[in-house]
């Protein structure tokens, strides 16, 4: 059976999302990469207030009526899960990419509404659960992803869900060029998800030293610290980095480990690491943690949005063996 890859599930031009990116991800880049021909999701979690994130999802509609999504952390760290759930299923998103946590509710919820439901995964055991469930389609997860990040190497990883499992399988992890987004397409995925090389974007409103970074640091710069969220999430080793670690602390391990407080403990040490996330997203200092995963490789300047997407596309299309296409696609 042949499984439909995202650009002909969504409408869209290109089977690649702009991935939601916690803080980073907004509204400009959202539309910015409507009007390039793919689409992008943003974490409901970088809107404090229900009335903020309405309004952000409005001023998308206006814009387009080109499919967008919603990232929604779906486990009991997040209070106000409930509630942005029901915004979203009001005002009719394209697509829910659920986070950490048992997405049933969102997939019993948004089926008959037409919305779709793509579950981010780590392992195949997540996987055939939420395919059970009726998840529209896997997000993989990969070893190279930026943010919070999987263990299995990408290709391994997608080529194992594409054979034992029969929903749409999308690559997210260590792409920034158009050769990498056609190398996971040829694993069999239906689709990629494309984060850290969209952080350099004109339209992307982090600190110009954040900026700065990515072009400054590459691959091998990129370190895991579980200081922050208490799961291995991947960050820029700065000297900031250096000196104050990447593990938890002692006690905070200690606490982990103890099952009536582990829930507890990283719901706190979670908290405590988003303040220190944002104040470092905004911040011109480098005294900071600045998330990014290896594809921070690929960046060397700061650019539009779009011309970052015509460049991974076009390179795409060519290791596709089909430039031609591009002569009738028109992003201006």
């Amino acid at each position: 059976m042949k499984i439909a890859t995202i650009d002909t599930m969504l409408g869209i031009k290109y089977p690649l999302i702009v991935a939601p990116m916690f803080l980073i991800s907004n509204t400009a880049m959202v539309m910015a990469a409507q009007d390039a021909g793919v689409t992008a999701a943003f974490p409901a979690l970088n809107y404090r207030t229900d009335a903020e994130l309405r309004k952000a999802i409005a001023e998308i509609k206006a814009h387009s009526d080109k499919p967008f999504g919603v990232n929604l952390i779906v486990n009991k760290s997040n209070t106000k899960y409930r509630a942005q759930l029901e915004t979203l299923l009001e005002l009719g998103v394209s697509f829910i990419i659920t986070s950490l946590g048992n997405p049933s509710e969102v997939i019993e919820k948004c089926r008959p509404l037409g919305i779709k439901v793509f579950c981010d995964v780590t392992d195949l055991t997540y996987a055939k659960k939420v395919e059970a469930l009726g998840a529209d389609a896997l997000i993989a997860v990969n070893s190279m992803a930026g943010g919070h990040t999987g263990k299995i190497e990408p290709e391994t990883l997608v080529r194992l869900l594409v054979k034992e499992c029969s929903i749409p399988v999308i690559s997210a992890g260590g792409i920034g060029t158009g050769k990498q987004f056609a190398e996971a397409m040829s694993w069999g995925a239906a689709g990629v998800q494309v984060g850290t090389v969209f952080i350099a974007s004109d339209e992307a409103k982090v600190s110009s030293a954040y900026k700065q970074a990515l072009i400054d640091y590459c691959a091998k710069d990129i370190v895991q610290t579980t200081k922050l969220s208490g799961s291995a999430l991947t960050v820029i080793n700065t000297p900031y980095v250096q000196k104050v670690g990447t593990t938890a602390s002692w006690i905070e391990r200690l606490m982990l480990k103890n099952k009536r407080l582990k829930k507890y403990i990283k719901m706190i040490i979670a908290l405590r690491g988003m303040k220190q996330v944002e104040k470092a997203t905004f911040s011109a200092s480098y005294q900071t943690y600045w998330c990014a995963g290896p594809s921070i490789e690929f960046v060397t300047k700061l650019e539009p949005l779009k011309n970052i997407v015509n460049r991974i596309t076009s390179e795409y299309e060519i290791a596709t063996g089909h430039p031609e296409k591009q002569k009738h696609l028109n992003f201006n």
